[in-house]
């Protein structure tokens, strides 16, 4: 396991236009720097919408999954997502993890966002994802997925290892919630002994709906490093190796479950 540097890219979303929002990134990590993973809001390049018919699209010819491709390959770092695709004639709100090669990882939300109504449209996603990359390995989550607990129960696996070392979530998250998002994050990091990573966007959307970013890094001891509210920023963070194995081997809480 190596030290991994990280990028948050907090940002306001243009509604439903997928070609502003991808000039929009390109030339906000034009200048990125070298780092190991990139995390972008939920839907990145859509904004957070219900319109699946209008907006979706399929993996293998897919506009958005193209553009992370050439992404990762050109600043030789995994990026992480979601996008709206449609399989098999449903729905998806879809993770990807796009590793530098172009391989793809993928995971479905899980948990629909019922007072958005996401859950009349969206197919919801039944297993977890766990990604490894560069001797770390990833939990994918998306948004609302926050609010459950039990889908991101870390354990010890047989190995004596935990099932992962961080939790990614992406997310467009209203600002009317954000002390839901501050709290439930720590809990996050703090009850699976593990680094949390929440990147979400600010601005507004046509649905009325203001989001202030508050996007973080929280570590497993649930110590905290977040970006300016309200404002569009890259929050850098480092994953550090030696003091995340300490914490572990201190406080060995997993293996009491």
């Amino acid at each position: 396991m190596q030290d991994l540097k990280v990028a948050l890219v907090q940002v306001n979303q243009v509604w439903e236009n997928k070609q502003e929002n991808l000039n929009h990134f390109s030339n906000i990590i034009e200048n990125l720097g070298a780092v190991d993973l990139i995390l972008l809001p939920e839907m990145f390049h859509t904004g957070f919408s219900m319109h699946a018919q209008l907006l979706a699209e399929e993996t293998e010819s897919s506009l958005g999954i193209t553009w992370l491709r050439e992404t990762a390959k050109k600043h030789s770092a995994a990026v992480y997502t979601s996008l709206i695709i449609k399989e098999n004639e449903r729905f998806y709100n879809r993770g990807v993890f796009v590793f530098p090669t172009g391989e793809l990882k993928t995971y479905d939300k899980r948990k629909s966002f019922g007072l958005a109504g996401e859950d009349e449209i969206y197919t919801a996603g039944e297993k977890e994802s766990i990604v490894r990359y560069k001797e770390w390995n990833f939990q994918l989550q998306i948004c609302y997925d926050l609010r459950f607990p039990e889908i991101v129960r870390n354990r010890i696996l047989p190995e004596g290892i935990p099932a992962y070392d961080v939790i990614l979530y992406v997310a467009n998250w209203p600002e009317k919630r954000k002390e839901h998002w501050n709290t439930l994050l720590k809990a996050r990091a703090i009850e699976n002994q593990a680094y949390v990573l929440g990147v979400n966007r600010v601005g507004s959307d046509d649905n009325d709906q203001v989001y202030s970013g508050n996007s973080v890094a929280i570590d497993a001891l649930g110590n905290t490093v977040m970006c300016e509210e309200n404002k569009e920023e890259i929050l850098f963070y480092t994953l550090r190796k030696e003091p995340h194995l300490s914490v572990l081997q201190a406080l060995p809480f997993l293996k009491d479950r």
